[in-house]
């Protein structure tokens, strides 16, 4: 390929483009290109610029491929830590789910034992009122009976108070005396 481009950069340059004249005379300006053409090529080809070029391409086409390397190696890195955080993801939603449930149970649970304990609640307060009404009821007889009592002392007082003589009461004082004695001895 290298020899091609200088042939054909030689021939391009060849004397029957020239000006007209001698074309290997020092006055013929194509000449001189071409002198001047030529030994830049060699000053090129002697210092080795086409092999230093060929080595940066093929420092930069290896230095290419090492960047390609190395995204490739990322990229298989970022899909496992994705592949991770997605199983991560997927088993923390698992475990939400499950804790969920477990809440839904310990509800459900505590709201049958909060049943029973308002059951048992209600079940003492009723014993308690009933204890009540039956202690107000029994109180309410006593109050009945007691002023009955009292009423029918004091009826009993008139009456036997009316119907009582001095002689009568004498005889009732030395009855109830005779009485107390007996018991007594």
């Amino acid at each position: 390929m290298r020899n091609l481009t200088v042939f054909l950069a030689l021939t391009m340059a060849s004397p029957a483009f020239a000006a007209s004249g001698p074309f290997l005379s020092l006055k013929n300006t194509n000449f001189i290109v071409l002198l001047g053409f030529l030994l830049f090529i060699a000053v090129l080809f002697y210092f080795k610029v086409p092999a230093m070029l060929g080595d940066m391409l093929d420092k930069r086409a290896e230095g290419i491929k090492d960047e390609l390397e190395e995204a490739r190696a990322l990229r298989e890195e970022a899909q496992k830590i994705l592949a991770d955080y997605e199983r991560k993801q997927k088993e923390v939603q698992e475990q939400a789910g499950r804790i969920v449930e477990h809440a839904k149970t310990e509800a459900a649970e505590a709201a049958e034992v909060a049943k029973e304990d308002i059951k048992k609640s209600i079940a003492r307060r009723l014993a308690a009122a009933q204890d009540k009404i039956a202690s107000a009821e029994a109180s309410a007889v006593k109050e009945v009976r007691d002023t009955a009592i009292t009423v029918a002392v004091g009826a009993a007082k008139d009456i036997v108070a009316a119907q009582m003589t001095a002689t009568s009461s004498n005889k009732l004082i030395d009855e109830a005396i005779a009485e107390v004695d007996a018991k007594l001895h």
